[in-house]
Order: structure tokens, then sequence, then C-alpha cells
């Protein structure tokens, strides 16, 4: 795969995964997309990336997370041996533990070889079976990768004691029907995000649960209170939607669930640093 097909592979329409490597070119611009990346980091002294307002100095054999709408850089880096993991954005909402995996560590960017030696050895040996296996002739290669995907995912999982408290939920214990409905809750919620009523209460109602225990369910399954949850799920919604250049920016934020243009605007620029208008400039 050359250079010119990097970002603008649309693999998010025909496939789940993507895996590349082998570019001359040490940067590149600001840029966002519905995809999230996972990249191993190759040799050599410089490696600076940016993620959101973020500045990122790495190692060979760091691996930085972006998820899926954030805005990235790559300011000088090895590009040639560092490996690039793109993984659909639907691949991860259709499972709800990938779903609560995503948003739990949406926060979280940077994993280092020096700080975290057991689990970034674990996730390399997964990510050096990807590799293996996507260059491969297989007509089974996207499934067995997208396994591997969800055991990176896992495996992150199993370590989250070990990143800071800030990221932490509350007790994971919970029965599987408490789970079904989380599920159906969540569904509902971005299948209705411009409903009259997806307040806390309204969606415990739902649940079938109490309000208070709805709040520390949900806190621990998405990393997450159910407010900045759900102004996640929304600007994920208007970051798909600014894609389609012909739909304005308050037709954006309505198909979004926000109620003016103004908080549109307020927590779209609080959440990703910059205005609607900017970021769809910014779109590969």
């Amino acid at each position: 795969m050359d250079y010119s097909q990097y970002e603008d592979y649309g693999f998010e329409r025909v496939s789940a995964f993507n895996l590349s490597t082998g570019y001359e070119q040490r940067s590149y611009q600001d840029h966002w997309h519905s995809y999230g990346e996972i990249l191993l980091v190759g040799p050599g002294k410089t490696n600076i990336f940016t993620v959101n307002r973020d500045r990122y100095e790495l190692a060979e054999g760091d691996f930085l997370l972006i998820w899926p709408m954030e805005m990235h850089a790559i300011i000088d880096a090895d590009r040639k041996e560092s490996l690039v993991i793109q993984f659909s954005n639907a691949f991860m909402n259709s499972l709800f533990d990938l779903q609560r995996i995503m948003h739990f560590y949406r926060n979280l960017h940077v994993l280092c070889v020096g700080s975290h030696p057991e689990l970034v050895a674990k996730l390399r040996a997964v990510t050096d079976k990807m590799k293996e296996i996507f260059f491969s002739t297989g007509p089974d290669r996207e499934l067995r990768c997208c396994m591997l995907l969800m055991e990176f995912m896992l495996t992150l999982d199993r370590h989250r004691e070990e990143f800071a408290p800030e990221l932490k939920g509350g007790d994971p214990a919970y029965t599987d029907s408490v789970m079904r409905r989380m599920i159906m809750v969540t569904d509902h919620i971005k299948n209705n995000l411009t409903a009259d009523d997806l307040s806390q209460g309204a969606m415990a109602e739902m649940a079938g649960i109490s309000k208070d225990y709805f709040s520390r369910i949900f806190r621990s399954v998405t990393g997450m209170n159910y407010s900045k949850w759900l102004n996640t799920i929304r600007l994920e919604k208007a970051a798909e939607l600014l894609a389609d250049r012909e739909k304005t920016l308050t037709e954006v934020a309505m198909l979004s669930g926000f109620q003016s243009i103004s908080s549109f605007n307020r927590v779209f620029r609080a959440e990703k640093g910059m205005a609607p208008g900017e970021y769809r400039a910014l779109r590969m």
C-alpha cells in the first residue's frame, strides 16, 4: 500500500480492519476520520505525535491509541517501520464490551514500554500476529485479525488497575440481566438521539432500575458519568454527519441531539479544541 492510499482508504465501508506500514514520509498533517487507529511506534530518536490538543514524544515500541473522530497528526516520526492498525467504529460499536472498553479508555492515548512493560509486551505479541496474518493470503485473514483486535482490547482492559484513578470506574460486578438492560438502553440512545427525553432518570426507568443504581452501573460500564457519555455519543454522531458537506452546521447539531447551535458549538469546542466548521475543514 502506497502513502496516497493510507488516509483515503475507505475501508470503513467495506471492511472492519486494515493494517499498513512502510511509509517514507516522516510527517502527516492534522486530520480525523471515523475509524480508530493503533500505532506501534518505530525506531529512531524522534517520534512526535499529537492527538487532539496533546503532544506526545514516544520511543520505539510504545503504542499510540487514536480513537474514532479524534484529531491527530504525525509531527516527525519513523513511519517506515512503524505499524498502523485501523479499525472500524461500526465494528467496535457492534459489541457492548468493545463499546465499554473504547469509552472507558477514551482519554488514554499512550502505552509506554517503559512504564507498562508487561502490558506492552503482551500487546506487541498480539500485533505481531496481526501483521503476520494480515499480510498472508488466507481467505479468513480479516476475521482472524478482528479476533486479535478483540484480544488486544481485552488485554488492555485486564490491566486497567495500572492506569490513573480518573480512568477507573466503579464496582464492575453486575449481572447478565443488568448488562442486557444496559445494552438495550445504550442502543436506544444511539438510535434516538433526537428523542424528547434522554435524561438519566428516563433511561433508568427504561432499564427497570433505580436512578442511583443506574448511575453507578453506567460509570462502571463506560468509565464516565451519564451526562459526559451522552455528549460523547452526540459528538461522535456530529463528527460523522460533518463528513456530509451538504448538511448545515445547524442540521448537524439538531440531528445529533443538541438543543441549540450555541450548545453544540460550546460542547464541540470543549471536547475537540476547535469549532465544528474548523473540524469539518480538516476532514480527509
